[in-house]
């Protein structure tokens, strides 16, 4: 271990008393101040916590570096995707050894036809050290690209114009987009959405016509009600152009016949409180995925092009108590459904004609099974993703007509140690104080005792109905090969059992989502895979908040944490409606100008519940530019807690001064930070190599 005589000193952040007045409540934020991310004292107290992280973590560098090559080489670096046809290109997506960034290329009718590299990523990310290119769509007749980039890390994409025939890019640039955009069939008009300068919130849709200036770009559509975000996309049949807006709870869409972008949208059908749906075009008809009628676990309906109000609207798989209607995806001869029974994935199969209703058989305890890339709706062939906790992922053609599977690829783990036959995995449930059964997902290497003296890391999210399936991870193998058992709670807030699994955990239920997540601790712990000596919970962003629930509750049963961009200052962020993202998470969390919401939020909300009493080893992190959650929420949170907290216990605060939510953007950069969180976890376990 280091001499503590050499650890920098823990910062002390100033403290500004500024107090916030709501319901006659008066709450005290002596760390308020943080929030300007352009203020010298915010951006030395930044950097003193890095340094301090860093001398506190010195004697485990070497470890990182070892943690890093080890998780960098299982992954095959001169990798290349499964190639995808589309209107008679086929792309590829490769990666060529010791660069971080992916090259797109074409091939045209066949595969072996000449290479046209569309982007060369390696090659635009020079001199940025943060870049992501994303919304590439190309023109109906394959000529164009528009495609875009973020440099910052905020999400607020520059879109440009590609010719591909003469590799010629635009000069024009259209500033502070989603990244995506679509043509029409013309070739010659792009629809690109547009964000709120300040809160970031998608509310505009453009109109730019090829060989125009982007100052004559046409206003198409205003999402007034800030509490909605607004996105554009082309059916997969390519006959419509449509226009969606989304909240939480409800949707509505907008459509327009691709052969005419110059003529006026229609609503499919209006918005209502709470009515949620989706539309796929097929031909003379419209496929809606909905909640309409009470479907808490949505339905499949359709009605004709001409009459798509949802009086309209007909049943074509019919609303099930216990199954979830996760996915559709339309080809000529055949639908495909993505459905969730008990928690597990199923892939339905259902021929136009109603000769064929199957489902593909999948054979393990706990998988993770979805619809892939199939972008040609005139395909023979599903492309499927299929992987569990032992099983690294493949991608699958099924073919409709002999009902056989190809495996087109299969994820590769290079160190020759990998063998999954020493791996295992099962699916156990807790019990809940409420008497709710909670599933967990769980792995570890053979062999292993159940004696209590196990590391177990346990990870949840369990917000907005987002469900962590059982996924294979080359990296999470540094810690099952040194003896961890990792664990993936289920709790409510997911969507993991189901819609009512979700409604059980947000709003003012929310508080099942942090309790679920303790029983499950506690569960660990009384079943002997672990103790609180050797169990430790992670979690991001939302999962950030989870953990920092969890901690004020029973900072107890842990022995570490780590919080990666935690969502921690609740009330003070809902309240606040100029933070990207607040109203539209009023249907999540509830709107605080609300009392009863109010009341509720600040009931469990990590900033606001610190408390003076000793709490566990900590690891928080965050970028400096995170559009998602604000890396001020964090910064105080570990200010007011080393304000507090009544013990010797480590908390280590890491802000990627160049980076947002999403963490670096070269493939192997990030895994720096990931080999940062292990070392933290297993120098707390005692292990250093």
């Amino acid at each position: 271990m280091l001499d503590n005589t050499l650890v920098v000193k823990a910062p002390t952040a100033k403290k500004k008393e500024k107090k916030l007045e709501i319901h006659k409540d008066i709450r005290v934020d002596n760390y308020f101040w943080m929030n300007n991310r352009e203020d010298e004292d915010v951006l030395s107290h930044l950097n003193a916590e890095n340094t301090y992280t860093k001398s506190v973590l010195k004697h485990t560098e070497p470890f990182q570096k070892s943690l890093f090559e080890e998780m960098k080489g299982r992954i095959k670096e001169d990798d290349t995707s499964v190639p995808y046809k589309l209107n008679g290109y086929w792309y590829i997506t490769k990666y060529e050894k010791g660069k971080d960034y992916p090259v797109y290329t074409r091939k045209k009718e066949t595969l072996e036809a000449a290479e046209e590299i569309i982007f060369d990523c390696n090659q635009m990310a020079e001199g940025h050290s943060y870049f992501k290119l994303s919304g590439i769509s190309i023109s109906p007749d394959n000529t164009m690209a528009s495609f875009s980039v973020d440099t910052v890390s905020r999400r607020q994409y520059t879109l440009q114009i590609k010719n591909l025939v003469t590799g010629d890019i635009f000069a024009d640039k259209i500033e502070n987009t989603t990244g995506s955009s679509t043509w029409a069939n013309d070739n010659k008009t792009l629809f690109y959405t547009k964000k709120d300068e300040v809160t970031l919130r998608s509310d505009k849709i453009y109109k730019h016509k090829l060989n125009t200036k982007v100052s004559e770009d046409i206003l198409i559509y205003h999402e007034e009600d800030d509490t909605f975000n607004s996105f554009v996309y082309k059916t997969k049949s390519k006959k419509y152009i449509v226009i969606g807006s989304s909240s939480t709870l409800t949707t509505e869409y907008r459509i327009l016949n691709a052969n005419t972008p110059d003529d006026t949208f229609k609503i499919f059908q209006k918005r209502e409180r709470e009515l949620e749906y989706s539309i796929a075009h097929y031909g003379d008809s419209f496929y809606i995925m909905t909640n309409n009628d009470d479907a808490t676990n949505f339905k499949l309906q359709k009605t004709s092009e001409n009459k798509t109000d949802k009086k309209n609207w007909e049943d074509v798989i019919p609303h099930r108590e216990d199954v979830l209607l996760e996915d559709i995806e339309i080809f000529k001869d055949y639908l495909v459904i993505n459905e969730r029974e008990d928690g597990l994935n199923n892939i339905r199969i259902i021929n136009w004609n109603g000769n064929e209703d199957y489902y593909l058989k999948f054979d393990n305890e706990t998988y993770t099974a979805s619809i892939g890339n199939n972008p040609d709706f005139n395909s023979k062939t599903l492309r499927y993703s299929y992987n569990s906790l032992t099983t690294p992922s493949s991608v699958i053609d099924y073919n409709f007509k002999t009902k056989t599977k190809a495996v087109k690829k299969e994820q590769e783990v290079l160190g020759g140690k990998f063998d999954k036959n020493n791996y295992e995995s099962k699916r156990v449930w807790a019990i809940a104080r409420d008497g709710v059964k909670v599933p967990m997902s769980i792995v570890y290497k053979k062999g292993i005792e159940l004696n209590g003296e196990n590391p177990v890391l346990q990870y949840a999210y369990g917000s907005y109905g987002s469900t962590i399936d059982p996924y294979f991870s080359t990296i999470r193998l540094s810690l099952l090969d040194r003896g961890f058992i990792y664990a993936i709670a289920h709790v409510r807030g997911g969507e993991y059992l189901g819609r009512k699994w979700y409604e059980d955990g947000k709003l003012l239920a929310k508080m099942n989502t942090f309790t679920d997540f303790i029983d499950c601790s506690k569960f660990l712990i009384k079943e002997k895979y672990t103790s609180s000596a050797h169990l430790y919970a992670m979690g991001g962003s939302a999962g950030g908040l989870l953990i920092g629930t969890v901690i004020n509750l029973n900072s107890e049963l842990y022995n570490g944490v780590i919080a990666a961009v935690p969502f921690v200052d609740v009330v003070t962020t809902m309240l606040d409606d100029s933070i990207p993202l607040t109203t539209g998470e009023y249907d999540e969390w509830g709107n605080p100008n609300n009392k009863e919401y109010y009341d509720y939020m600040k009931s469990y909300s990590p900033y606001d519940n610190v408390q003076v009493k000793g709490y566990t080893n900590m690891l928080v992190t965050t970028g400096l530019h995170d559009s998602q959650v604000q890396y001020f929420e964090p910064a105080k949170w570990v200010a007011k807690l080393r304000e507090y907290k009544t013990d010797n216990n480590k908390l280590l605060f890491h802000i990627d001064m160049d980076a947002g939510h999403g963490g670096a953007s070269g493939r192997f950069e990030s895994l720096k930070e990931v080999a940062l969180e292990y070392a933290f976890l297993l120098d707390l376990e005692g292990i250093d190599h």
